[in-house]
């Protein structure tokens, strides 16, 4: 429930903080108005912490650009085509600062053909605020008046933990499409409902959404994966079909259950995985920041069933190789959303890799086996334990402590490997240099094959020394020389 008298009480002490009042006062002073907008007003009242400052004011850019800068510590303006300006202000008292962003009252129009706007400067704050996504984004504090302004009832539906558009949402989402996924996001973020004539209007103008670019578009979704739920928000993209619009993969893990073939729930199974690995998460790394490719991974890691499936005889069914499929499918999704190839690499080795500790839990992997997992997980490994752990989504509670005692299992060993032999690191004992002084080759494909060999030996074997290496690789060698010489 929202506690209006103590979101009126933060709201209060948001606007009489050093920062606003210092930037309030500027503007008052040059004869401007100015007001807290949006996310700041609404996180005051539903009691969550406010990050970002947003003002808003009747000053243009210019105006706005001379008020800031003798209380500010910098000043930017890559925003002033749209009437933003940027600017690090001052606490008075402690001499730190803050970065808040400034913009023009704004009254914008859209073509219907891109989501970009033709900016338009408004004159009046309530205006303004007709043109903004949702209502509980649609608040704005007047300062230093301290007055509330809410021309579209946002504390109703922040009370009534709602979304909804100011306007009509076939006309907010038609002048915008990118506000569908920000539905999505802040359902999530929020914990709020759609209301049904929102949820309508995504599902109707959800083709729409092809004149957003692919960096909008993944913006959103990270903004997504980046809250506590957002399953929620997933759902919600889903059942609307607008989730089939960028990422059509995830949509078509519903699978058809053939009243012979039986298997458990390829959708429901990825986003119960996609809540438990952010739990194990938040466990194991508490206080840092959500992890993107891990939660990517979590949601992807299963999108190669539907293309691998296969119904056997007496009811069976079979996904072979949909790690491997689900890797490929992934990589080329994420290369049409923009991701970066960081990103775009930890999601597919993850997606790869995901099957690979299951054959542990049927046998204890010899040494050997263990260095070669931690080997291909790579700088994946953290990741890949929790994404392997919040795989089991069985309800059979035998198995599932069967399979957590496996997995504790091969940490430990894991990591009595690493202290004993400097695993993590997982390089033979000679370097490329080293190997063509031994063997008295110069560069080619044969250093390399000699590398490799002996990186072999460190996986099966463990530590060399150098001596022993030498030894075994002049052996390997002269062998490689007998076996050229009888072909």
């Amino acid at each position: 429930m929202l506690n209006m008298a103590e979101g009126v009480a933060r709201l209060g002490a948001l606007a009489a903080s050093p920062i606003v009042s210092t930037v309030a006062d500027a503007f008052a002073a040059a004869g401007f108005e100015l007001a807290i907008v949006g996310g700041p007003v609404r996180d005051a009242l539903l009691a969550r912490p406010a990050n970002d400052l947003d003002f808003t004011t009747d000053a243009r850019p210019d105006d706005i650009l001379r008020i800031v800068r003798p209380i500010s510590t910098a000043q930017w303006d890559v925003g002033r085509d749209f009437g933003t300006i940027g600017a690090r202000i001052r606490d008075p008292h402690t001499g730190a600062a803050q970065q808040v962003e400034i913009t023009t009252f704004r009254a914008d129009s859209y073509d219907g053909l891109t989501r970009k706007p033709t900016v338009e400067f408004g004159d009046s704050l309530e205006g303004d605020l007709a043109r903004r996504d949702f209502t509980v984004n649609a608040m704005a504090l007047r300062v230093p008046a301290r007055t509330l302004v809410d021309p579209s009832g946002g504390v109703e539906d922040l009370v009534a933990r709602r979304l909804r558009t100011p306007a009509d949402p076939a006309v907010s989402f038609g002048d915008d499409p990118l506000r569908m996924l920000r539905a999505a996001r802040f359902s999530a973020q929020l914990g709020f409902d759609v209301d049904p004539a929102t949820v309508a209007a995504m599902t109707e103008l959800r083709d729409t959404l092809s004149i957003v670019s692919p960096e909008r578009i993944q913006g959103e979704l990270v903004k997504l994966l980046q809250t506590d739920d957002p399953v929620r928000g997933i759902r919600l993209l889903v059942e609307t079909g607008v989730l089939d619009r960028f990422l059509p993969e995830v949509p078509a893990l519903r699978l058809e259950v053939d009243e012979h073939h039986h298997h458990k729930d390829v959708y429901e199974h990825s986003l119960t995985v996609l809540r438990q690995a952010i739990d194990l998460e938040q466990l194991r790394f508490p206080g840092t920041a959500p992890d993107v490719p891990l939660r990517l991974a979590a949601l992807l890691h299963d999108i190669g069933k539907p293309a691998t499936r296969k119904l056997e005889p007496g009811g069976g069914v079979t996904f072979h190789h949909h790690d491997v499929k689900g890797a490929r499918l992934a990589r080329k999704r994420l290369q049409a959303l923009r991701f970066d190839s960081d990103t775009i690499a930890s999601v597919t080795t993850l997606i790869e890799l995901h099957l690979r500790f299951f054959g542990y839990a049927e046998g204890a992997w010899t040494d050997s086996a263990v260095r070669r997992y931690v080997r291909d997980a790579g700088a994946e490994l953290s990741r890949l334990h929790i994404l392997t752990r919040a795989d089991v989504t069985t309800r059979n509670k035998r198995k599932a402590a069967r399979l957590a005692a496996a997995y504790d299992d091969i940490e430990r060993r894991i990591d009595e490997l690493a202290a004993a032999e400097e695993l993590g690191a997982m390089r033979p004992a000679l370097d490329g240099n080293r190997i063509q002084e031994v063997l008295g080759i110069r560069p080619g494909p044969e250093v390399g094959k000699a590398y490799r060999y002996l990186l072999d030996l460190r996986l099966d074997e463990g530590m060399l020394d150098e001596a022993d290496a030498e030894a075994r690789l002049r052996a390997w060698w002269a062998a490689q020389g007998a076996a050229a010489a009888t072909e």
